[in-house]
């Protein structure tokens, strides 16, 4: 016995637990069926994943013995009286008989890695998996059992879009189950979306983007219209990878493609990050911050730049895998873009869920222009805004580690509203009601530094520097000579012994050696245990003590200080 299985076409009627051979529809290689089914049914060869029912994909993700159905509510089966080729009733009833459900989304309570979750799960193989009333309804009811057990609501989507033998009583679910997710960004809960092969119409356009994070397996496509349709109407041939995941992570649409083989492990550490937190947390690290100008070494402040520059300086996700388990790296401004200048993410420090959003550089002349020299475009500070939001949403410390030369310059910034979204970066970071530390890693570059820096604890390494402005910039505008820069450093005073004394920054990070870069792993140390500190302190007060004393601590300065 033979069938197919593919990423575009649907798998044929062979299923995992029958022995025989199967041909992968992307590569036509021959595969055992035990073994696809051992594997997750994934082609081996290819990665191909074909797609899973509700029952596969409850097994496949969650606990065993630690999963149950939820009820939902009853629904009209034919409200229109809709008859095509067929009556509508007679179509339900055939769906309902070929896949042993009700409707195309089951509902279930379960733990994932030991952590509790309630999940609505679609099931393409009913009538396509498209969005009626009565996948609205349990997707809404889903919703609302997260909402009374508050515990995060997991989303895993295939449909083909709204079905039209409802009417408008379909195209209504989007609203009926999107004021539902709203009610869960309200109570501060959790909201994931899996998006599997195909997300359509109705379902993308409603609860599957609405999600906190949403990760998709590979080769999954999701869009609001269907391939031929759009070609149809633009009279364009689409590129070959238009709206799968690979494209729409691409494009800053979904936070990361996942294997199958690595959901588990994925969702499981999201869900962690809404599980307790040692009551003591960090009471046993020793603060390493310098806050007395006096005891840092003194040198010229251009020597400062040339090490804040060094390459072989920790990045921003160097000091993530030094510091963070179960690390989740979330992309994406949701509008088009992700900017590879700036990354963040969600993870573990010691065991206290944070957020951590960084400007990233790189180690290599290749690495450096992949990420932009870290500068970055409008979409950069957006997605770091959409993580700011979600770390206010879910109570969540920020982190943020600066480094760059400045927000980018260029003609597609400046049109795509590089002011504005440094802006309001600037004022969304001043409001967050969770602890706010940013530490200046490396370069500290103008207003496209600033962008990451409106903390409650702002902390500079000691080999790191500040400044409104580069010092070759400086010295180009007013000395007229780039080769006046060491002078321009020293007259802006762009170091941190100096910004410790005028009260900019609230104290120094030391480095080993001659500097970070002699010796990176025990440089992020240095800098996890410095915000380690400043988070044991600032978590003890309330969302508007921290806001008005953030708020304060920039009123403040220039009213008197000095760099005497």
């Amino acid at each position: 016995m033979t069938s197919t299985l593919g990423r575009v076409a649907p798998p044929g009627p062979a299923r995992p637990d029958v022995a025989g051979w199967l041909v992968c529809e992307h590569c036509r290689t021959l595969i055992y069926g035990k073994r696809f089914a051992r594997n997750l049914r994934v082609c081996p060869d290819c990665g191909a994943h074909a797609r899973l029912d509700a029952r596969e994909r409850v097994e496949q993700l969650f606990d065993p013995g630690r999963c149950a159905d939820l009820p939902v509510a009853a629904t009209a089966d034919d409200p229109l009286g809709f008859v095509d080729s067929r009556p509508y009733p007679e179509r339900l009833a055939a769906a309902r008989r070929a896949v042993g459900a009700t409707d195309a989304v089951r509902v279930v309570r379960a733990e994932l890695a030991g952590h509790p979750v309630v999940a609505a799960v679609m099931d393409f193989r009913f009538l396509g998996g498209s969005l009626g009333v009565a996948a609205g309804e349990a997707v809404t009811t889903a919703a609302e059992a997260a909402l009374a057990a508050r515990v995060p609501l997991l989303l895993v989507t295939a449909s083909g879009g709204a079905r039209m033998q409802e009417g408008v009583l379909s195209l209504v679910q989007m609203a009926k189950t999107s004021n539902a997710m709203a009610e869960l960004d309200e109570a501060g809960l959790l909201t994931v979306t899996l998006v599997t092969d195909p997300t359509y119409g109705g379902v993308a356009a409603s609860f599957a983007t609405l999600s906190d994070v949403v990760l998709a397996e590979p080769g999954a496509r999701m869009g609001f219209a269907g391939r031929r349709v759009i070609e149809q109407t633009i009279k364009q041939q689409l590129p070959a990878d238009f709206q799968t995941a690979e494209f729409l992570l691409a494009h800053g649409l979904v936070d990361d493609v996942r294997p199958r083989g690595d959901l588990r492990a994925a969702l499981g550490n999201l869900l962690a990050l809404t599980g307790p937190v040692e009551p003591d947390w960090g009471a046993g690290e020793e603060n390493p911050v310098i806050s007395d100008p006096g005891r840092l070494p003194q040198r010229s402040p251009w020597e400062v730049v040339q090490l804040a520059r060094h390459l072989d300086r920790p990045t921003a996700l160097d000091h993530v895998g030094h510091w963070l388990d179960g690390f989740v790296e979330l992309h994406g401004d949701r509008a088009g873009t992700d900017c590879p200048a700036i990354v963040g993410g969600i993870g573990r420090l010691d065991g206290l869920p944070v957020v951590v959003i960084g400007h990233q550089k790189g180690h290599t002349t290749a690495e450096l222009v992949a990420r932009n020299f870290g500068m970055a475009s409008p979409a950069g500070y957006r997605k770091a805004m959409r993580l700011m939001r979600l770390a206010d949403k879910l109570g969540l410390p920020v982190i943020t580690l600066i480094d760059t030369p400045g927000a980018h310059p260029g003609l597609d910034a400046e049109r795509t509203g590089q002011p504005a979204a440094i802006a309001e970066s600037i004022r969304l970071l001043g409001g967050l009601r969770v602890p706010v530390v940013g530490v200046v890693t490396g370069e500290g570059g103008s207003g496209g530094a600033l962008a990451l820096g409106v903390a409650d604890r702002v902390l500079m390494c000691a080999n790191s520097s500040y400044s409104v402005i580069s010092p070759e910039g400086c010295a180009a505008i007013l000395w007229k000579s780039a080769e006046a820069a060491p002078a321009a450093a020293e007259a802006l005073r762009v170091d941190a012994r100096s910004l410790l004394r005028s009260g900019v920054t609230d104290g120094v990070i030391p480095e080993p050696g001659d500097g970070a870069h002699t010796d990176p792993a025990v440089a992020c140390d240095l800098v996890r245990r410095a915000v380690v500190a400043a988070l044991r302190e600032l978590r003890q007060r309330t969302g508007p003590d921290l806001v008005r004393q953030r708020r304060n601590r920039f009123r403040r300065l220039g009213l008197g200080e000095d760099f005497s």
